[in-house]
C-alpha cells in the first residue's frame, strides 16, 4: 500500500457525490455481544437484508472476523456479495473505512481518518479501538487505492456529506466537539477539511439529532440529494427535542449558498414517532466495562435520513411507523430515477447508528 505525502486537493482528488456511480460498497459484519443484542444474531439478519438489497443493485463486501467468517458466508450467499476476512471492533464501516476520493481522470484513492471511538476516553463508546482505526489502510491495500493517513485529524465518515461540487455540510455539535480534535478551531479544521476532500465551501449546521451517540453527526439529521438540494429531517411536535434543532438547521440552510453560489432548496423527511429501547432489547446486551451501557427507556435517534444512495437504488430504514410511507413518497420523489427500498431498520438503530452508518460506498474508477 502506498501512502502518500502530499494532500488531495494537492493532487486534484475530491470526494465524489453518494450519487456517482459506483464500483462496490463495502460493509462490515456486526458480531459484539455487548453493543448487539441476543449475540448479535438480530443485527445479523438486519446486515445480510441490507447486503443482499444493496447486491441487486452493485456489488458488495462485507468484512468478516475469522470466527464469523463461515456463518457470513452462508447469510451472505449471493454471486454479487464477496465475503472478506477483516479484523474489526465493531460494524460502523462509514466511521472507520475509508473515505474514497476521485480525479477527473477516474483514478480513486482513499483518505485514512484517525478514529477514536467517537470521543476517545471522553464520551467513546467502547475500548480498545484500534483495529477500527487501522481498517481503512486494510480496506485500501486490498483495494490497491494509494492511501491518504491525516495522522492525528480524527473524522468519522458519518461527520460529513458531499455534493460533489465543492459543498460540504457538517454539524457544529460533532467537528468541534474537544473529544474530537481540541488542537484545532473550526478555522483549522475546515483547511483540513478543504485539503482532504477537495471542498471550497462548507455548511455548519449547529446541531445533529437529539440522543445521537455520534454527537450529532450529519448523515442521521441532513443530506444532500443533488446539488443545491438537501434533505433535512423535521418534526412539527413542539415537544420533540429535535423540534428546535430542526429549525436552527432550517434557518442556516435556507440562508446559504453552496460552492457554485447557488441558494439551497431544503426538502423535510418527517422523523417517526419517538422509538425508545425496550426492557428485553437491553437485557439481552453483555454488559462490558469500557463499552457504553444500554439502559431500558433509551432514547433511539431514528431518521429517515439515514440511507444510502446505490447504483439505480435508495436503501433506507422503515420503523413500522406511520411516517414509513411518506418517508418512501419523498424519496421517491427527491431520486425519481431511483428504485426505493425499505427495509426494517430497528435492529441497526438499536446498536446505534443505521443504514447509512454501515455502509461505505466506493466509487466507481481504478486505483492510482
Amino acid at each position: 500500500m502506498m501512502t502518500l505525502n502530499t494532500t488531495p486537493h494537492d493532487d486534484g482528488f475530491y470526494m465524489p457525490a453518494e450519487w456517482a456511480p459506483h464500483r462496490q460498497t463495502w460493509m462490515l459484519w456486526p458480531e459484539r455481544p455487548d453493543n448487539w443484542r441476543l449475540g448479535a444474531k438480530p443485527a445479523q439478519a438486519a446486515f445480510a437484508r441490507v447486503a443482499l438489497a444493496i447486491a441487486r443493485f452493485e456489488p458488495v463486501s462485507v468484512g468478516v472476523s475469522a470466527a464469523q467468517y463461515a456463518n457470513a458466508c452462508a447469510r451472505l450467499a449471493h454471486p454479487a456479495i464477496r465475503v472478506v476476512e477483516l479484523s474489526s471492533d465493531d460494524a460502523w464501516i462509514r466511521d472507520t473505512g475509508p473515505t474514497f476520493v476521485i480525479n477527473r481522470r477516474g483514478n480513486v484513492r482513499g483518505v485514512d481518518w484517525t478514529f477514536n471511538a467517537w470521543g476517545g476516553l471522553q464520551g467513546g463508546l467502547y475500548w480498545p479501538w484500534q483495529r477500527d482505526d487501522q481498517l481503512a489502510g486494510k480496506i485500501l491495500q486490498l483495494e490497491g487505492c494509494p492511501r491518504y493517513r491525516t495522522g492525528h485529524f480524527v473524522l468519522e465518515g458519518g461527520a460529513i456529506h458531499v455534493d460533489g461540487e465543492g459543498t460540504l455540510l457538517t454539524t457544529e455539535e460533532c467537528l468541534l466537539n474537544p473529544n474530537r480534535n481540541p488542537q484545532y478551531n473550526r478555522g483549522q479544521i475546515s483547511r483540513q477539511l478543504a485539503s482532504q476532500l477537495g471542498v471550497e465551501r462548507i455548511i455548519w449546521l449547529p446541531r445533529g439529532l437529539a440522543d445521537d451517540e455520534t454527537d450529532g453527526h450529519i448523515d442521521n439529521f441532513c443530506c444532500f440529494v443533488r446539488p443545491g438540494e438537501v434533505l433535512l429531517a423535521w418534526t412539527d411536535d413542539p415537544a420533540s427535542p429535535n423540534y428546535r434543532r430542526c429549525r436552527e438547521a432550517l434557518a442556516v440552510l435556507e440562508r446559504s449558498r453552496d460552492a457554485r453560489n447557488r441558494p439551497l432548496q431544503v426538502h423535510r423527511l418527517p422523523l417517526p414517532v419517538p422509538l425508545l429501547a425496550s426492557e428485553d432489547e437491553c437485557a439481552s446486551i453483555d454488559p462490558v466495562p469500557g463499552s457504553q451501557p444500554r439502559r431500558p427507556g433509551q432514547p433511539l435517534a431514528a431518521s429517515y435520513v439515514n440511507f444510502l444512495i446505490v447504483n439505480g437504488g435508495i436503501i433506507a430504514p422503515a420503523f413500522a411507523d406511520p411516517a414509513d410511507l411518506q418517508a418512501a413518497q419523498i424519496l421517491q420523489r427527491c431520486f425519481p430515477g431511483r428504485e426505493v427500498v425499505m427495509l426494517p431498520g430497528r435492529e441497526i438503530l438499536l446498536g446505534g447508528g443505521n443504514i447509512h452508518c454501515i455502509t461505505q460506498q466506493q466509487p466507481a474508477g481504478q486505483p492510482g
